[in-house]
């Protein structure tokens, strides 16, 4: 069965039309895959709902939509929700900075999520990150866990 963990740069895909909204709505309709995002994506969310309503790219009903969407996604399994973020996924993600925050400019949030992402392929739960965020996609390679940029969708191996 796959697995995909979405980052909020593919989930926020899922909420607003946009380059990629396609590909990533038909991962999380095939048949015997799942779709993991991690606690933080669901704040992270909120954010870029917020930020597409402020540049006119949504408006007030289209920012109720996208939010009974999101919950009815959750509630129905379409995306499921990964684990707590705990003290292991910070020091992961403080590794990760160490490692690659100069070299590959990687963002504190982006070390959040790609910690969740490798916790989730060590145990076996996904196989590959999709992510419209480049660096991120970049970082993850280097860290040998698969990625996908679903406005260009080809799975790019480590």
């Amino acid at each position: 069965m796959p697995g995909y963990f979405l980052d909020t740069s593919a989930f926020a895909k899922l909420y607003h039309q946009e380059a990629g909204s396609q590909y990533v709505e038909r991962l999380v309709e095939q048949k015997g895959s799942t779709a993991v995002v991690s606690r933080l994506s669901l704040v992270e969310i909120e954010s870029v709902i917020a930020i597409k309503v402020r540049i006119g790219e949504l408006d007030a009903a289209g920012q109720h939509l996208s939010r009974r969407r999101l919950l009815a996604d959750i509630s129905q399994g379409r995306v499921r929700i990964g684990p707590s973020i705990d003290e292991r996924h910070y020091q992961i993600a403080r590794r990760l900075l160490v490692r690659y925050g100069v070299a590959m400019a990687l963002r504190t949030l982006d070390a959040v999520q790609l910690a969740v992402a490798l916790d989730l392929q060590q145990a076996g739960l996904i196989s590959v990150i999709v992510a419209a965020d480049k660096r991120l996609c970049r970082v993850a390679e280097e860290c040998a866990c698969p990625t996908i940029d679903p406005g260009d969708p080809r799975v790019t191996t480590p």
